[in-house]
């Protein structure tokens, strides 16, 4: 049922998506599927720029990668049914674009209690459930 899984991971908070990650590993081994980590960087603001280094962005997705890699290896899921991946941009857009790109049947995500300013403005996982087109499992830390 569950063949292609997608957990968004903000690397600022890895404690906040333990619970997504068994999750995703418990899921992907019940139907042999697959578990994809993402991490979404923000765009580097045009005024701070020319404040940071040069390769400040290659910097930011290695290291991403790395701490992406270091996730992956503690999930207890196997290396070949876990792989990673850093996209930048808008967080929910990117979560979307790389469910799309992936074709995953299921994305899994942890979120905070909504907070009174989320129920008016939305969250990031407001807005996954909203606009994906697969299931969204939201795993409350």
């Amino acid at each position: 049922m569950f063949k292609s899984i997608l957990v968004p991971i903000d690397l600022a908070d890895t404690d906040l998506a333990k619970p997504a990650i068994a999750t995703a590993a418990t899921l992907s081994k019940t139907w042999s599927g697959s578990v994809r980590l993402l991490n979404v960087l923000p765009m580097t603001p045009a005024m701070l720029a020319e404040y940071v280094p040069a390769d400040f962005d290659a910097q930011q997705r290695a290291t991403s990668e790395e701490a992406l890699a270091i996730v992956a290896n503690e999930s207890g899921i196997e290396a070949s049914r876990i792989s990673t991946a850093v996209r930048k941009g808008g967080i929910y857009h990117e979560i979307l674009e790389e469910a799309a790109a992936i074709k995953a049947d299921l994305i899994v995500m942890t979120s905070h209690r909504p907070a009174m300013r989320t129920y008016f403005l939305g969250s990031n996982a407001g807005h996954v459930v909203r606009y994906a087109k697969c299931s969204v499992l939201v795993v409350r830390h």
